[in-house]
Parts: C-alpha cells; structure tokens; sequence
C-alpha cells in the first residue's frame, strides 16, 4: 500500500536524524546485546546478529560500541538482563500493531504501552491478538537509482527472493527470513548498493483509515516509535499520502 510505505519511508530518513541524537544507536546496541545472548557472538553462525551489525554500521556506530554490546550480550562484560517480548493491539479504525520490546523491567513497559493506546483511541489486546495477520519476511530496499528493474529482478530470483516491488523512488525486496543473506549477498556481488536489510513482518492485508482516525494512528504509532524500549513497530494501515506528509512535518 502506497500510504504503508510513505510512513516506511519517511521513519527511514527519521532514523538518520534519531542516530544524531542517540536514540536508534540506543535500540540498536540492545539488538545486537539480545541477537548475541540467543545465537552466540560469532556472526558467522548467527543471521541476526549479522544483520544487526549491518544496521548498526549503516548509521556509522563506532566498532567499539557493536563490540561492547557483543561481550554484553554474551555475558563476558557482566550479565544481560534485558528480556525480549512483544505485545499486540489494536489502533483508531481497527487497525493491527504489533510491537517488538526489549525491557528491564516488563510492568513499567506494559504500563506506558497500554497508556499510549488509551490516549490515542487503540486498545492494547492479548498475545496472539494480531499476529496472524503479518507475514515474517526478510526485506531489503534499494534506490532505483542502482539498477533498472529487470536487472535487479533477475538477481534477486535467482538468489532466492519471493517478490520484487517498486515504490516510487525505492525497491523492495521480499525474501523468506532464512534467504536473507544470500539475497543481500547477491546484491553486492554485484555492486547494488542496500540501503537497508533486515527481517520484518509484512501486513497480509491493508485497513483503510482516513480523517481523525488516522491522525490519532499515525499519533500512536510516533510515540511508540519514540519509546525506548520498542524495538520495530508493525501495523497494517493504509493512509492516503498526503495525510501521511502533513502529520509528520
């Protein structure tokens, strides 16, 4: 949905300005601290600390803050206590969000996640609410600026990728979780630069929402954005696009 991937697009070019201020370095360090307390500290051997570290390099992180996080998350620089969870709800005009959490403290989390909800029209619902209305993917977007789209088409195929989409100045590659890094790797084989990889949950279907109901959503979905302890925010929203720019200036 256009209006889906507009709001993806300009929390893209926010996260450049977040890194300026700490707070995508702040989720990010957690990610990678969690990634390596469930696969171990060799990014070899696990994909979601490789693809931590590539986000995390993307927004020029020093090597010695993902080495940090690393031993943390590994326990060799003092025990972890960081747990993960998710919680699930639904926003203004029915709308599914599901939240990815990394907490110290769930009671306070859940509390301040319920408060959003409440302020803003939603309802904050139990586990496996909306789950089932999402598809885990892996995603990687290019600029179209890289290639032409039957280039990139026949690449990411033949590597493996379920879809190719064109969204106005971007290409989204969608792939199954586990075909990840072979896609990516593919890529820049052949010198196509990624602005981004990683593995996210992809709406089966899209709710319509306009007028006050989707200003109080796209409300909503800011501030639990803006949460430290949210790491990745999923919804399956259509909102027309020029409602999108004016909410967000």
């Amino acid at each position: 949905m256009s209006g889906h991937s507009k709001w993806a697009s300009i929390k893209h070019k926010k996260a450049a300005t977040d890194a300026k201020r700490g707070k995508a370095f702040t989720k990010l360090i957690r990610e990678i601290m969690m990634a390596a307390k469930t696969g171990g500290g060799n990014v070899e051997n696990n994909p979601r600390l490789a693809v931590a570290i590539d986000r995390a390099k993307a927004i020029n992180m020093p090597n010695d803050n993902i080495t940090r996080a690393i031993k943390k998350g590994t326990g060799e620089d003092g025990a972890l206590i960081l747990e993960h969870t998710s919680y699930e709800g639904y926003g203004p005009g029915g709308v599914a969000v599901l939240m990815d959490i990394l907490t110290d403290n769930k009671r306070r989390t859940a509390a301040e996640i319920r408060s959003f909800f409440s302020r803003h029209n939603g309802n904050l619902g139990e586990s496996g609410c909306v789950a089932y209305l999402f598809d885990r993917k892996g995603q990687i977007i290019l600029k179209k600026s890289v290639t032409d789209e039957e280039t990139l088409m026949g690449i990411v195929l033949d590597a493996g990728a379920d879809d190719l989409q064109t969204e106005e100045d971007e290409y989204e590659v969608l792939c199954a979780p586990e075909s990840l890094e072979t896609v990516k790797k593919a890529l820049e084989e052949n010198a196509l630069q990624i602005e981004s990889a990683m593995v996210t949950l992809i709406p089966k279907n899209y709710v319509r929402v306009e007028g006050k109901e989707a200003e109080q959503l796209l409300k909503l979905l800011d501030e639990l954005e803006e949460h430290d302890d949210v790491q990745n925010v999923y919804s399956n929203f259509d909102i027309p696009d020029e409602l999108i720019e004016q909410v967000s200036q």
